[in-house]
């Protein structure tokens, strides 16, 4: 447990223009020491300095939101050689206790405590860099998606002829055909005000795509830097690897496959009440990694990535028709019969009327006994004979 480990822990409540540090005694789990200091450079080595003074032993700096307000801190740190853990989002014991930049700094440093192996920021330089190109693509795409519904509405709302003129074309001819478009000054106000409307977003949305496209290209030279053995398996593209290598970070930060699993919130986790026993998936975790990931999954080959249809029983092939044997009167079952052992079958009379069991039971309902299953359960089969 990290409770054996340390001596110290530095609990950390960042925002954006102050932090909020608390020092917590472990053997004890006093609060030695208490301070806020500036969200910049010189802040932070302010605090270093003040950690040096109340904390000089075994300690460790719990920051929450290491990957937002926190992260210019968790890089200073890091830099600097001190041990930073990750603290997730807290949640407050009871609405009494309060809520201050303080508290949750106490809070933050009593939380780690208790942990078997707490997480570990996500590392920076070329992941960080690739970090943001995607973030920008996001931005990129999503305000493209906007545009184009906005263009859309537009074309709807737009006088005729010009409608009639615009609605047959192609996206990408409706774009550079709006694009190129040079309104005149002398048409109808409402002709001209609807041409520059539709002008101005389809160049937008032009832009964006082209820009989407250079980020497109930057992330996925990252990637093949960073982990070009991914875009080597099936359903796996640059987009995929590019989230699959921010979400997983460096080596050592997921411990298993079970980590990683529930990290993409697909773990199973119980969720059984009396005698009903079930399981569901975990919807934690990173999100836009569960989403690539269905997505990866639903591209890949089911036959080489998923055993389980293989694992599962086929089914067999059906029966062949029955077709009229040359005498006319049996089938190919019925014939099967005929060389089957005497004891597995009925006797048949030289006629080719089948002999009835019983003497009350009509020859039209007459049971055959086909052959027997693997629990020696004999199968049966119903034929007609019309008695001559």
């Amino acid at each position: 447990m990290l409770a054996d480990q340390l001596d110290y822990v530095v609990g950390v409540d960042p925002h954006r223009d102050s932090h909020a540090l608390a020092v917590v005694h472990v053997p004890s789990g006093a609060v030695v020491f208490e301070a806020n200091v500036a969200a910049s450079g010189s802040g932070y080595a302010h605090a270093l300095r003040l950690v040096d003074q109340h904390a000089a032993g075994r300690r460790a700096f719990a920051v929450e939101g290491t990957g937002s307000f926190g992260a210019g801190l968790t890089r200073f740190l890091s830099g600097r050689g001190e041990r930073v853990l990750e603290v997730g989002r807290l949640r407050r014991e009871r609405r009494s206790g309060g809520k201050t930049d303080a508290l949750d700094a106490i809070r933050a440093a009593r939380s780690v405590l208790t942990q078997q192996r707490p997480a570990t920021p996500r590392a920076g330089g070329e992941r960080q860099g690739l970090q943001a190109l995607v973030a920008a693509r996001e931005g990129a795409v999503n305000a493209r998606r906007a545009g184009l519904c906005q263009l859309r509405d537009l074309l709807i709302t737009t006088p005729e002829p010009l409608r009639s003129e615009l609605r047959p074309l192609t996206r990408a001819r409706l774009l550079q055909r709006l694009a190129a478009t040079r309104p005149g000054g002398g048409r109808d106000p409402e002709l001209r005000g609807s041409m520059l409307a539709l002008r101005s977003v389809a160049r937008r949305v032009l832009q964006l795509t082209a820009e989407e496209r250079e980020l497109a290209r930057q992330i996925e030279a990252i990637t093949r830097t960073l982990a070009p053995q991914l875009l080597e398996q099936p359903g796996v593209g640059p987009h995929a690897a590019a989230q699959l290598v921010l979400s997983w970070s460096h080596q050592g930060r997921i411990t298993s496959e079970a980590a990683f699993a529930r990290l993409a919130g697909a773990a199973p986790i119980p969720a059984s009440s009396g005698q009903t026993i079930r399981y569901r998936l975990d919807r934690s975790g990173d999100r836009k990694l569960n989403l690539h990931r269905t997505t990866a999954a639903g591209r890949q080959d089911t036959a080489r990535s998923n055993p389980l249809p293989q694992a599962l029983p086929r089914p067999q092939p059906l029966p062949p028709p029955r077709t009229r044997s040359p005498n006319g009167d049996l089938t190919n079952i019925e014939a099967s019969l005929g060389t089957r052992p005497s004891s597995r079958r009925r006797a048949v009379a030289p006629d080719g009327v089948i002999e009835p069991r019983h003497a009350g039971v009509p020859r039209q309902a007459e049971e055959v006994v086909l052959g027997r299953r693997g629990d020696d359960r004999p199968t049966y089969t119903r034929m007609s004979t019309a008695a001559s």
